[in-house]
This record gives structure tokens, C-alpha cells and sequence, in this order.
């Protein structure tokens, strides 16, 4: 069996009070004893993942998160890193005890899963000890749909499985590369490998535009940058697309006539985990920054800074020689923002491969409201050398947003 990425498994967060089972369900569900499962309250701190296949509906990561009514200064630490834990799932298990009624913790949890518009199911637990029908009546009420277990006795264990793989939300299918071409279609992907290169292997978004593209029959050439003329010249037809690592834009424009189609793996990821059309608007802002003003480089995941790391160290050097402003660059590594990020007039986003859609699509949505324009490293590299809006071509909605920010007619 394949493995899946974490960050294209839908992700299901166990939440509730402390002490109402949600470590002991979601062991059960899992099959095995992954979690540390006490009766003092709060053993669960920080929250514990565990990818898995939830037949009949696929891969998926279950996350086990800290009680919504922790105490004392750590606790609300806990809590916060709970509800940003939900904000970034696709699908929540709220777990509750069956023989109370509905606290005010869980009524506030059931009002930001509304506000999420956040799909979850109720599960009342410890049925053995007998069912506070009230609990009931309050949910049938409030029109939540529910499903009640032992993870003592497990009645319930196998039933809960199914209806979880009923209810959680289908792929959208968001296409990568499959839409921009079709069937014996000539597709050329330009790897360079250079220090940044992940030593033995590719990275994500050149594997997954690999297997997209066989997906739909199309012929892949890879190539390294400095072998594109040979690999073209061998070609007995042009390719339909080319598409090529942010940092060789320029080069490999340099070897292409005008009509081939040419775009990056960055902006492809853009489009698939981001906003493409918020993105290319978040160029306006590189033209209107000004000495002084603060820029964040946000990178999701954290990985050893090679000597030419490319948000470390060129993207801040291309920004201040393309503006030539002096700007305060800061950079921030892994899954939070920094909690000052409205003091920012622009922040420039890696292409987020290892986040889910949702958790792309939250920050994103963050940055909108508090106003600060948001663009991906791919994009603002491609402006930033001149090949935008040629790198944007093959996306209408670009395209439209580009020709709202500029007034030009591509």
C-alpha cells in the first residue's frame, strides 16, 4: 500500500472535557493502546496524531487533544492549542459523558464548531454506566446528530467507524496539473537539483505533479535545467506544459518559444492548497511597501537552513533589491503565526505542502481579516524576476486578478 501525506489525509479531532473518554475512544478506534489513557484528569497535553485507514473511507489522521476545561495558566494554553487544533481539522468527534448534561465548555465548543461550519459528530461515552437522557433530549434539541459507545464493553466501537465514514466530507478533488492537460499530451518538468535539493529524492509537489500526470495518460520528460534545450531538441513535438522550480524561471523561459504554456510547482501548489487569484493581488503590496515597514516569511514546516536557503535567506535579498527599500524581514517556521502578524504589510507564504487545504485556507483566511496581504514564495519569485505574468497564463483566475491589480489586458 502507498503511503499517503499527512497533509492529504482528511483530519479528525477528538474533542471534549478532560475525563469523558476521548483517549480511550480514540485508541479503540485505532486498535491499539497509542495513547496514555489515565483517570486523572488532563494526561492528555499536547495533541497526539496518529495516521490510519478508516475503512471504507480511506486515510485519514486522528488527533487526540487536551480537555476544554484544563486549569491554571498551562491548561489555557492547552485550550488554545485545542481550539486552533479544531479550526484546522475537516471533521470533529465531540465526546461526552453519559451521564451528564451538556456543560457550558461543550455549549461553547458546539457554537465554534457552527462557526467553523465544521461537520462533527456527538459521542456519548461510558454507556455501561447508564444514559442521562437529558443529554439526549438537549442534543436531539439542538438537531446534533449523535452515536453512542462503551470503550469499556466496545458496543458501539464498530457501528461509530461506519457512520464516521459516512459523514466525513469527500475530497473535493482539487486538481494540481490534471485540468491543464490530457491524455499522450507532452508534459516537461524541470527539476534542478542544487543545494536545497532533498538529497535521494524529490519533494512533494514534484512527486505529486508526476503522478497526476500519469493519472490522466500524459508523457512526463524531467529534466534538469541545464539539459532542457537537449531535452526539447530530442522532443518531435512541443510540449503542451512546462513546468519548472521558482528558482529557474528565468533560465528555462530563456529556452522556451512564447506559446508554450509555462508555469511553477509552486504555483500549482498555490492553486491547489491556496487562494491563487488572493495570492497574485498580495503582489500590489510588493510595489507599495516603503523603509521601515515589516514583511513576514512564513514557513510551514521547520527543516535545516541550508547556507542559500531560499525564504531565509533569497527571498528577503530579492525583495529588498527588487524594492529597494529597507525593510525589517522576519521569518517564522511551523504551523503558527506570530501573534503581532497585523504589524505586518505583507506576508510572503511557502507553498504549504505539508499542511492540509483547511489549514492552508485558515491562514489565509487569517491574514484577510486583519488586512495584510498574503502571497506564495513561487508567485512573488516568478514577479520578482520578471515572469509574471507569463508564469500565470495557464490560470484564467490569475489572470483576472492580475488584470485587476495592474489594468492590463493579458
Amino acid at each position: 500500500m502507498s503511503k499517503v501525506a499527512q497533509s492529504e489525509r482528511i483530519h479528525i479531532a477528538f474533542v471534549g472535557k478532560r475525563n469523558v473518554g476521548k483517549s480511550s475512544l480514540m485508541n479503540k478506534i485505532i486498535g491499539q493502546e497509542l495513547v496514555i489513557v489515565s483517570a486523572t484528569p488532563g494526561t492528555t497535553t499536547d495533541p497526539v496524531k496518529k495516521a490510519m485507514e478508516l475503512l471504507p473511507f480511506g486515510p485519514v489522521v486522528l488527533i487526540d487533544t487536551a480537555g476544554l476545561d484544563d486549569a491554571g495558566e498551562l491548561g489555557e494554553k492547552r485550550i488554545s492549542k485545542t481550539i486552533k487544533t479544531i479550526s484546522e481539522s475537516d471533521f470533529a468527534l465531540l465526546v461526552l459523558d453519559s451521564q451528564e448534561k451538556l456543560s457550558e465548555k461543550e455549549k461553547f465548543l458546539i457554537a465554534h464548531l457552527k462557526k467553523l461550519e465544521l461537520p462533527y459528530l456527538a459521542v456519548i461515552n461510558k454507556s455501561e454506566l447508564g444514559i442521562n437522557y437529558e443529554l439526549v433530549e438537549e442534543l436531539i434539541r439542538l438537531g446534533i446528530k449523535y452515536h453512542t459507545v462503551s470503550c469499556v464493553t466496545c458496543d458501539g466501537i464498530f457501528e461509530l467507524k461506519e457512520k464516521i465514514s459516512q459523514m466525513l466530507p469527500l475530497d473535493e478533488q482539487l486538481p494540481l496539473v490534471s485540468d491543464l492537460i490530457k491524455q499522450h499530451d507532452v508534459i516537461v518538468l524541470v527539476v534542478p537539483i542544487d543545494l536545497g535539493a532533498p538529497k535521494g529524492r524529490l519533494i512533494m509537489p514534484q512527486v505529486q505533479t508526476i503522478r497526476e500526470s500519469l493519472d490522466v495518460d500524459a508523457i512526463v520528460v524531467i529534466t534538469k535545467d541545464k539539459e532542457l534545450r537537449g531535452a526539447l531538441n530530442k522532443l518531435s513535438q512541443q510540449p503542451q506544459l512546462v513546468v519548472t522550480d521558482s528558482q529557474a524561471i528565468m533560465r528555462v523561459s530563456a529556452d522556451l518559444s512564447d506559446e508554450i504554456p509555462l508555469t511553477t510547482f509552486s504555483i500549482l501548489m498555490a492553486r491547489y492548497k491556496g487562494d491563487l487569484a488572493e495570492y497574485v493581488r498580495g503582489l500590489k503590496k510588493i510595489e507599495e511597501l516603503n523603509n521601515g515597514d515589516k514583511v513576514l516569511i512564513a514557513e510551514a514546516c521547520s527543516h535545516h537552513a541550508q547556507e542559500d536557503d531560499i525564504g531565509r535567506v533569497k527571498i528577503p535579498r530579492w525583495l529588498r533589491l527588487h524594492t529597494k527599500k529597507n525593510l525589517e524581514i522576519d521569518i517564522v517556521s511551523g504551523h503558527d503565526y506570530p501573534e503581532n502578524l497585523s504589524e505586518y504589510k505583507l506576508i510572503i507564504h511557502c507553498g504549504g505542502c505539508m499542511l492540509t487545504r483547511r489549514m492552508m485556507q485558515m491562514r489565509i483566511k487569517q491574514a484577510k481579516m486583519l488586512g495584510v496581504p498574503i502571497v506564495n514564495y513561487g508567485i512573488a519569485i516568478s514577479y520578482m524576476h520578471g515572469a509574471v505574468p507569463r508564469a500565470l497564463l495557464p490560470f484564467d483566475e490569475a489572470i483576472a486578478a492580475w488584470n485587476e491589480i495592474t489594468n492590463i489586458i493579458i
